[in-house]
């Protein structure tokens, strides 16, 4: 089950490393769109953009449906949640040492403003 898991997140994060994947998700949570559209913002090929939307699919990130000579793409959410899952844990624990670090900056700060200024020239 891990193995599975890793897996999946290996392929996941693969698709969400590349630009022009994240970009075409971001114009499918729009709506569905033809390879075509997909394709559009990025002068590419619709062989490239193939070739993304494949990546995209195989880590279950979208749906590909034929219909007559157009294939229409729609996002499918549910891996995104898994990725995020995943990321969670690291957002707690930065979250965690910022909030240490923000109490050790207000004590420091706390305690330069309750020593009293020493006048110009006077040694400490």
């Amino acid at each position: 089950m891990v193995e599975y898991q890793a897996l999946t997140l290996d392929t996941i994060f693969h698709a969400l490393g590349d630009a022009t994947r994240r970009q075409m998700l971001r114009e499918l949570a729009g709506g569905e769109r033809t390879v075509g559209q997909l394709a559009e913002p990025f002068a590419i090929s619709l062989a490239a953009a193939s070739k993304h939307i494949k990546a995209l699919e195989s880590a279950g990130l979208i749906r590909r449906e034929v219909r007559g000579r157009t294939h229409l793409c729609r996002l499918e959410p549910g891996p995104l949640a898994n990725a995020h899952e995943w990321l969670s844990f690291y957002e707690k624990f930065w979250t965690s040492r910022l909030d240490i670090l923000e109490q050790l900056l207000r004590a420091e700060g706390a305690g330069e403003a309750t020593k009293s200024p020493r006048p110009e020239g006077e040694k400490q």
